[in-house]
């Protein structure tokens, strides 16, 4: 198994000599964050926006927050110009159209007009109507399929969330570009290294509200309200969705196992990570969510850091106390280390983007 730590995720330096403290938590808080840390880069690139475009392939491992930079980096630029797709969902909502007649036509359709490879249609129908979640599809048919998505999205920045997903699968990218037409864009690769700690504990601490599946985390992102059960001796988060009518959130089942039943997908993608990196001739986004801890004053803001929240349940009061610290981590060389929160990988991400674009 190849190791994160034989990879060089430099540490990026998000923190300033005028720097001044954010609410990262606020939407208002983060908009003026992201002015005062990298405000100009973000005019560039919207700048760049209007007569370009480009692709990211996101890397990193399974929960590394993938979905979470690329959606804030879209709100940060320009969500009418940037979508975000992922590999897995789009196989996922292949079932749905398989279930409906008229859409199941129009996808065997387009597949036998835009399909290029080593089955037939009737094999390709076959394969999608009898297909195991455990077994990857051909990557001549993922190819295929993901240009059929980004078609619906037409000249947008697109983000690429699990692709490639094997090995054989990085060749492929690096022409992937020329294949699905996007022939004068640039495209990068964006790897993210977070550890396996951090994800271990974003799985444990998981809770789902059953109403409206909203996510947030026992732990590293409590709701507004947190309920104690005397009975139990637990604390329990209470949905503060503006749309949902609340309730308490629940832990899926199995969450309490970590990474536990995904490590072999987690070596795989530490696996897919070593070879891009190494790979020549495509741009790299070098993504690193932690920072150690004897490194940290010098390169980011406190409030930067990913908060470990603790809960007391005051008797006298009746109401539960959340205590806040910075969290700690071992990353994969064993050095005790803080995660870092969402927005200040996004500004070594916007950063970062500004310099390979040239703008």
């Amino acid at each position: 198994m190849c190791k994160m730590k034989d990879l060089e995720f430099p540490i990026f330096k998000t923190k300033m000599d005028n720097d001044r403290k954010f609410d990262l938590s606020d939407p208002k808080g983060r908009e003026e964050y992201f002015s005062f840390k990298a405000g100009n880069e973000i005019e560039k690139i919207r700048s760049f926006l209007d007569q370009s475009a480009f692709i990211i392939y996101l890397l990193g491992k399974k929960s590394a927050g993938k979905g979470t930079y690329s959606k804030m980096f879209s709100e940060v630029i320009d969500p009418e110009k940037i979508d975000h797709f992922s590999i897995g969902d789009m196989i996922r909502d292949l079932d749905k159209e398989l279930e409906d007649e008229k859409k199941s036509e129009e996808l065997f359709d387009f597949l036998e007009e835009n399909y290029r490879g080593w089955h037939s249609l009737e094999e390709i129908k076959d394969i999608l109507k009898g297909r195991s979640t455990s077994k990857l599809l051909p990557t001549d048919l993922i190819l295929t399929l993901v240009k059929r998505e980004i078609a619906k999205r037409g000249r947008k920045v697109i983000f690429i969330d699990g692709f490639p997903r094997d090995m054989d699968q990085i060749s492929y990218s690096l022409f992937f570009r020329d294949l699905i037409g996007y022939r004068d864009d640039a495209d990068f690769f964006a790897l993210i290294d977070v550890p396996e700690q951090v994800i271990d504990e974003r799985i444990k601490w998981r809770r789902i509200c059953h109403k409206c599946n909203t996510s947030r985390n026992l732990k590293l992102l409590p709701t507004s309200k947190v309920e104690y059960d005397k009975e139990t001796g637990e604390f329990h988060l209470v949905c503060d969705n503006p749309g949902c009518d609340g309730g308490r959130m629940e832990r899926k089942e199995g969450d309490e196992r970590g990474i536990a039943p995904i490590k072999e997908r987690l070596d795989m993608d530490e696996k897919l990570i070593k070879q891009a990196f190494n790979l020549y001739g495509i741009p790299k986004i070098l993504l690193r969510n932690s920072v150690p801890v004897n490194k940290a004053e010098e390169y980011v803001s406190y409030y930067e850091l990913t908060p470990e929240y603790n809960y007391h349940f005051n008797e006298e009061k009746g109401e539960v106390e959340i205590k806040e610290t910075p969290w700690t981590i071992k990353d994969e060389n064993g050095v005790e280390s803080y995660s870092l929160l969402a927005p200040p990988v996004v500004v070594s991400f916007i950063k970062q983007l500004a310099d390979l674009l040239k703008v």
